[in-house]
C-alpha cells in the first residue's frame, strides 16, 4: 500500500506536572514538571498511524520549519492546564504536483490541512484534479468549490456546524463518543471507552479510514474501522500512534 500525505505537521510536546499549590502572586497553579513526551503531530501523526497499521509505504510532503505545540498537563488527573504554540504559521508548499503525479503512483492521497499556511485552496484543488487515486481531505478551512473534486472529506462536528451550507454527500463528520456520520447514517463505536486525551484522534481516524478503504473499497466498513482506531488512542496519554 502506497500513500501520499500532504499537509502541515508539528511536534506535539506534553509536559506532565505535579500541581500542589497556587501561585501567591496570582490565582494560577504552580507547575512542577516531572516528565515529558514528544511525538509527530498533525500530518506527521497521520503518517505515524499509517505506518503502524501495516506495511505501508508513506511519502510525506510537509513544512520544514516545525510548529511546536506544548501542552502542560496535571500528572495526576490528566487535565490540560495550558497549551503554548510556537511557529504557528508555515511557508507555502512549493512542490510541482503535476510533475509529481506524472512520476509516482499511489493507492491514496491524504491532505491533512490544518490551515497553517502550507496549503492554499488552489493547491488543494489542483492536487485533487491531478491525483490518479482516491483523495481524502481533513481541513480547517471553510469548505467551498475548491474541494469539489475530493473523494472524501473528514471534518469534526464543530467544523461541520460552520459548513452546513456546503452541499455534498462525501462528508464524514466525526462526533467524539457518538462515532461518525456519513450520508445521513450514524456509525457508533462498538463500545464505550474511558477517554484520557483526544489530541490527535482525528489523525488516527483518518489513517484508519484510508487504510481500510484502500483494502476494502467500502467507505462504511472503513468508517467503522476508523472508529475503532480512534477509540484505542483516546484512552492513552498524549498523542500516540496505533
Amino acid at each position: 500500500m502506497k500513500c501520499l500525505v500532504i499537509g502541515d505537521s508539528c511536534i506535539d510536546r506534553f509536559i506532565y506536572c505535579d500541581i500542589n499549590r497556587l501561585c501567591p502572586e496570582a490565582p494560577v497553579p504552580v507547575l512542577k514538571p516531572v516528565s515529558q513526551t514528544e511525538n509527530p503531530g498533525m500530518a506527521g501523526n497521520v503518517v505515524a498511524n499509517l505506518e503502524s497499521l501495516a506495511e505501508t509505504d508513506v511519502t510525506v510532503i510537509t513544512n520544514t520549519s516545525p510548529i511546536i505545540k506544548t501542552r502542560y498537563v496535571d500528572d495526576k488527573s490528566g487535565q490540560m492546564i495550558m497549551r503554548f504554540d510556537e511557529n504557528d504559521y508555515t511557508g507555502k508548499c512549493k512542490v510541482n504536483f503535476q510533475e509529481y503525479f506524472e512520476h509516482y503512483v499511489f493507492d491514496a492521497v491524504i491532505i491533512s490541512d490544518y490551515n497553517k499556511g502550507f496549503l492554499t485552496e488552489d493547491t488543494i484543488k489542483n492536487i485533487a484534479k491531478m491525483s490518479n487515486c482516491p483523495t481524502f481531505l481533513d481541513t480547517k478551512k471553510k469548505l467551498g468549490k475548491w474541494c469539489y473534486n475530493i473523494d472524501f472529506i473528514k471534518i469534526n462536528e464543530y467544523e461541520w456546524n460552520n459548513n452546513k451550507d456546503y452541499e455534498s454527500d462525501n462528508i464524514i463528520v466525526t462526533r467524539g463518543a457518538d462515532g461518525a456520520s456519513y450520508n445521513n447514517s450514524i456509525f457508533k463505536p462498538k463500545r464505550e471507552v474511558m477517554v484520557s486525551n483526544v489530541s490527535g484522534a482525528g489523525d488516527t481516524f483518518m489513517a484508519g479510514l484510508v487504510y481500510s478503504y484502500v483494502n476494502t473499497r467500502s467507505i462504511e466498513n472503513s468508517i467503522r474501522f476508523a472508529n475503532e482506531c480512534a477509540s484505542h488512542v483516546v484512552q492513552q496519554r498524549g498523542v500516540v500512534s496505533l
